[in-house]
């Protein structure tokens, strides 16, 4: 058995806190801060033919001295371009109406699924795409959107003109509300769960209609729901590489399709990082101000 001084006993009772509090702030640091790191300083740097393909930001001027040398081309290129710009748009827009869809489909499953007896069964149901491959599911979705697709059978049996579905943005949003929309269910559920239904027997005896209670009662006390539901399809719907490679075509313009060109193909790392950076700083930037905003707004109430 190890004996401890007490010394060394005071100085653990005194910061035991301290070094349980230190480990997730390590690793955060390590997997996220340390990374992000690195992407901002490449996007600060210049494009070099060599190994690797960049330009260090301090550069030796003697043995004992160094410089930092800082570019902005390559924001300015970014802001500039308009081919940059529209990759930027169509991403955004793609990612709007996808979380849309999303909130409109997730919505009335996610309340039908809390207030059901077998709720437990239909989470099954829903979460049950994800023991597949989101490759293969893709795939599938290729198959069913193809010109000899089974949609596009169903339509000529049926009498009607089959749809060019198959390398358009309306290709992309199906791909990424059928893959995204386990997301948007699950935080709703969550506040439906915890919804009790007295609450809207009680808006109904006092004589509320039901629409009414809806938008009055329902619609507010899931706002939580609906923000954490919505975040967590339009962030990573912004920069999704594999639906648009696939279900876009090769004419498709978003910027996750654009990062990998950069990175992989023109191997133009310092760009590829502005570009990451600057749809952090999209996404990033107006969530942060919207939750101060509300910070301000409960202080103020």
């Amino acid at each position: 058995m190890v004996k401890y001084s007490p010394v060394m006993q005071h100085f653990w009772q005194k910061n035991k806190y301290f070094f349980v509090v230190l480990w997730p702030y390590l690793w955060y640091g390590i997997m996220l801060v340390a990374p992000l790191a690195t992407i901002i300083a490449l996007s600060f740097s210049e494009f070099s033919t060599g190994a690797p393909p960049y330009r260090p930001l301090f550069r030796p001027l003697s043995s004992d001295s160094f410089e930092l040398v800082i570019h902005l081309t390559n924001y300015l290129i970014v802001f500039k371009d308009s081919f940059y710009r529209a990759a930027f748009m169509n991403s955004l827009g793609i990612a709007t109406l996808s979380t849309l869809f999303c909130l409109i489909i997730g919505y009335p499953m996610a309340y039908g699924i809390a207030r059901s007896k077998h709720h437990t069964v239909w989470l099954l149901l829903a979460i049950l795409p994800f023991f597949t491959s989101f490759l293969v599911r893709i795939y599938a979705w290729m198959t069913l959107l193809s010109p000899q697709g089974l949609i596009n059978h169903g339509l000529e049996y049926m009498g009607l003109q089959p749809w060019s579905l198959m390398n358009t943005p309306y290709a992309i949003i199906i791909g990424v509300v059928y893959s995204y929309l386990p997301f948007m269910i699950f935080p709703l559920y969550g506040v439906f769960d915890k919804m009790s239904p007295k609450i809207l027997e009680a808006a109904y005896d006092l004589g509320c209609r039901p629409f009414s209670a809806f938008w009055r009662i329902t619609v507010p006390l899931s706002r939580s729901g609906i923000s954490a539901g919505s975040s967590l399809v339009f962030i990573p719907a912004v920069g999704e590489y594999l639906i648009p490679e696939l279900l876009g075509g090769p004419t498709s313009l978003t910027i996750g399709r654009l990062l990998w060109s950069e990175f992989f193909t023109n191997r133009d790392w310092p760009l590829a990082s502005t570009l990451a950076v600057c749809i952090i700083m999209a996404l990033f930037l107006p969530m942060f101000i919207f939750k101060k905003l509300q910070t301000l707004r409960r202080q103020a109430s």
